[in-house]
């Protein structure tokens, strides 16, 4: 029986360990066989290799089988995980398939980027060279030449990083309790290529995470603002990438984040007498989902609490008179677990003047139709009075009595003439208040106006008409005329209903008499009659199953652009109905395939559908034209060429990793006039946990 001695025996240790860590470290590229004459040298005795090394990115890789454990190596995989660890001493290398991310533990733990990641070809894992030469510290060389490998055990080798560059704004294990700026630094160039830098926060246990920072500016600090929901041990990595998404180089640091959450109200100071609206504001040293601002009377205990706000805006507040005396203000500060934060009260007095004045009316002073007056006042009220006052007879008339809120007028011609307008009022304890006098001119012009038709409303069924006048009308028309063939037709009935030959584009005015035989004819209204069939919007794919059709098409753009793929997804679903509601020309049937109801011309033309417009107080439907797409995959395209491109969506761009962020100012950039489309967007993401979408790794 043969027996190893000690020397012998370590030596195989260690080129077993050596061989199993080749043979973890790869990634998923096009992958070659190596040449055949490829030769591993272990302390001057040439090694004869069970399968063929690869060649990936320039970088020699070898396969390695299991080290067995009766050789002194503990090696530990883990199927579910698609980890292997492999352990010796006190020293420890945690290696993770598809993963640049090493994990080495000595006394303390440290992380490292390796430019190549493991991969598993036909059961067996690749690693590269340097990555041997760190996990046991002894000296591997490389002869191109001669296309052998060198390993001596007994020659010691220093740790070498793959990549030179650190993050250097942020020590190994800091601990971090709020705000903080993230740097990179090179002691040589910038890798060749690169367009951005990113930094992820990275779970040490899966090795993944998310982007928390990002920009083009690759050697400039950036402030981050961690969540108090990623309290806790992390990993820290600076990534730079290309302008495909693709990963160049990075470096990584554990981290410890524990928030101490320290936000202030600004807009206010202590002591401050408020007489006018104030604009509210918060000052976060963390991220949060949003904000609200909350204003409590200390005399009667009555607390105003604000909608949700976007961190980054400032909200007005306008005080009443019923908030008059001491209060105290604070805002309030939620993460996505609801978790509230509340800065410092500040107090204030509200000391208000009363305030009470009429609106609604032309600047030009004169008063030629029906107009809408309003009120204009700082404190509530019980009771309201539109008044016109002859400024020769000083008679007034009441023109309306409501309790709140604005009153449609229409002078009749008999009113002709300078008239004093203004408003009174009653507060909610009775007392009486009257507005300055504004001083109009009536033109008394007999007027009429037609509703029931919008301009431009395409009209496919029944319409009722109706009129408004400001004379006793004894007798109403309505007169259609057909802008294409010159032919008329004159309706006596209020409802209108198209026959199959009225298709076309006509425009339809009232007429009325009053007087007996005086005549007063309305504006003229365009408008189009279709009686054929009318396609409505499709569903694209049953609604269980849309998060997956868009979802891979959602990660996609997020790696190459760093998009938030779970902001993409609600869009998507919030915009579609969760893919049920694709426009289709109204007419021709054909599918728009647009996910996002951009309208305008797209990749395939455009389509007909609704929109809606509003004519003399009622809203109706018109035709306009939404880009048409050969595919979903068009549409998803041109929405982010959209979004990565005009000028006003930067904004957008400076935060797009962050899904909350990121809705925030697409509303803020005009994507949407709703103010509560960010609101709408970050509870689709909560509800259906689209968040996963936008874990990578590196």
């Amino acid at each position: 029986m043969n027996v190893m001695d000690p020397y012998q025996k370590n030596k195989v240790i260690l080129l077993s360990m050596l061989i199993l860590l080749l043979f973890l470290f790869f990634g998923t590229v096009v992958i070659k066989p190596a040449a055949s004459s490829l030769r591993i040298v272990l302390d001057n005795k040439e090694l004869t290799l069970s399968a063929a090394p690869v060649i990936k990115d320039g970088r020699v890789l070898v396969p390695i089988r299991f080290v067995s454990e009766n050789l002194g190596a503990q090696v530990i995989w883990n199927g579910i995980d698609r980890t292997v660890t492999i352990k010796k001493d006190s020293r420890s290398v945690l290696l993770r398939i598809d993963s640049h991310l090493i994990r080495y533990m000595d006394q303390v733990e440290s992380y490292d980027i390796s430019d190549v990641a493991p991969i598993l070809i036909n059961d067996r894992t690749f690693v590269p060279l340097r990555l041997v030469s760190n996990a046991l510290g002894i000296s591997v060389k490389w002869d191109g030449n001669s296309k052998t490998v060198y390993i001596d055990s007994d020659q010691k080798a220093d740790y070498m990083t793959f990549f030179d560059m650190k993050i250097s704004s942020v020590k190994s294990h800091q601990l971090i309790k709020g705000s903080i700026g993230l740097q990179t630094s090179f002691n040589s160039q910038i890798p060749s290529g690169a367009v951005e830098i990113r930094y992820l926060l990275l779970n040490k246990n899966t090795a993944k995470g998310v982007v928390v920072m990002r920009g083009d500016q690759i050697t400039n600090e950036y402030l981050w603002k961690p969540e108090p929901t990623q309290n806790g041990y992390h990993v820290l990595v600076s990534a730079v990438y290309d302008i495909n998404g693709d990963f160049l180089a990075g470096t990584s640091m554990p981290v410890q984040i524990s928030i101490e959450p320290n936000l202030s109200l600004k807009g206010l100071v202590e002591g401050q007498e408020i007489n006018e609206t104030v604009l509210l504001g918060a000052v976060l040293d963390f991220s949060a989902y949003y904000v609200k601002f909350t204003v409590t009377n200390l005399e009667n205990g009555k607390v105003f609490v604000s909608p949700e706000i976007d961190p980054q805006e400032n909200y007005k507040w306008t005080p009443m008179m019923e908030d008059n005396g001491p209060i105290s203000v604070k805002v309030i500060a939620y993460d996505q677990n609801d978790q509230a934060y509340e800065s410092r009260e500040i107090n204030a007095t509200v000391l208000l003047h009363r305030k009470l004045s009429i609106a609604g009316i032309p600047s030009s002073k004169i008063i030629d139709g029906e107009i809408a007056l309003s009120t204009v006042r700082n404190f509530q009220v019980s009771q309201t009075e539109y008044v016109m006052k002859d400024p020769l007879t000083m008679q007034e008339t009441v023109l309306a009595q409501i309790g709140w809120g604005s009153y449609k007028w229409f002078p009749s011609p008999d009113l002709k003439g300078e008239k004093e307008l203004f408003v009174r009022v009653k507060d909610v304890f009775g007392a009486s208040y009257t507005s300055n006098t504004v001083n109009v001119d009536l033109t008394g012009n007999p007027k009429i106006n037609l509703e029931g038709i919008g301009p431009h409303q395409v009209v496919t069924g029944t319409v009722k008409l109706k009129v408004k006048s400001n004379v006793a009308l004894e007798n109403v028309k309505y007169v259609l005329t057909n802008t294409g063939t010159g032919a008329s037709k004159t309706l006596n009935s209020s409802e209108f209903t198209p026959a199959y030959e009225d298709a076309g584009n006509w425009k339809i005015h009232a007429e009325g008499v009053y007087g007996s035989s005086k005549k007063v004819i309305s504006s003229e209204i365009p408008f189009k009659i279709y009686t054929s069939r009318i396609y409505s919007s499709i569903p694209i794919v049953d609604k269980s199953k849309f998060i997956e059709l868009v979802s891979e098409m959602a990660i996609e753009s997020q790696k190459k652009t760093g998009m938030s793929a779970a902001l993409q997804i609600a869009q998507a679903i919030h915009e579609t109905n969760w893919g049920q509601n694709i426009p289709v020309d109204k007419y021709k049937g054909l599918v728009s395939y647009n996910l996002f109801g951009i309208k305008g011309t797209g990749p395939a033309g455009s389509v007909v559908s609704n929109t809606w417009e509003e004519y003399n107080g009622v809203a109706y439907r018109v035709d306009d034209k939404f880009r048409a797409y050969s595919n979903i995959q068009e549409s998803w395209s041109d929405h982010k060429k959209l979004l990565l491109t005009a000028d006003r969506y930067q904004i957008f761009r400076d935060v797009m990793h962050d899904s909350t962020k990121g809705a925030f100012a697409l509303r803020r950039a005009g994507y949407a006039t709703d103010s509560k489309y960010p609101i709408k967007l970050i509870n689709i993401i909560k509800i259906y946990g689209l968040k996963r979408f936008d874990e990578s790794g590196i």
